[in-house]
């Protein structure tokens, strides 16, 4: 099943269905930069805690999910964190956190964030645009290719439909 939009609900969350995708595996530490031991996230995990945002429930690492031909802008996030000075040498960043519940297969639903370093602050390891970042409880069963139903609130994040065949965005 190609992922798409759905619906809005009563109460502004707009269902999308997505696909798991390949990360650069930096956030978990799979992909052993010694940069970064154990991850990026288990690093700024302390640090976004400082600042009045508890991840601790969350796995150590990121879902990152496609919901292409769709892309997202982003609206009015659920938390912002400015200039985290997350890393000795890597410049300060700024983060934003949506809320978002994930259904996969025909699990229950599962709370969560999309985590959004904003490109802007980021260094590296930039995301395609129709790419969202996941931060979950380990939810099992959840692979590559695997897609996952989406809830995500309307004030939040914008999604933006594919444009006709024929017809230029202006």
């Amino acid at each position: 099943m190609k992922p798409s939009a759905e619906s809005t609900d009563a109460a502004g969350w707009r269902v999308l269905r997505a696909t798991v995708v390949p990360g650069h595996q930096v956030a978990s530490g799979n992909n052993r930069d010694p940069r970064f031991p154990g991850g990026t996230i288990r690093m700024q995990v302390p640090h976004f805690r400082a600042l009045g945002l508890d991840l601790s429930q969350f796995h150590p690492g990121t879902i990152n999910v496609s919901i292409a031909p769709h892309r997202y802008q982003v609206l009015e996030p659920a938390a912002v964190l400015r200039a985290v000075q997350w890393h000795d040498t890597e410049p300060a960043e700024d983060f934003s956190f949506f809320d978002v519940e994930v259904i996969a297969g025909d699990g229950l639903p599962v709370r969560g964030y999309i985590y959004y370093p904003h490109p802007e602050t980021k260094p590296t390891h930039f995301q395609s645009p129709d790419v969202l970042e996941l931060l979950l409880p380990f939810v099992n069963g959840i692979e590559y290719g695997a897609t996952l139903k989406l809830k995500v609130r309307e004030n939040q994040i914008a999604v933006h439909e594919p444009a006709a065949p024929g017809v230029r965005a202006g």
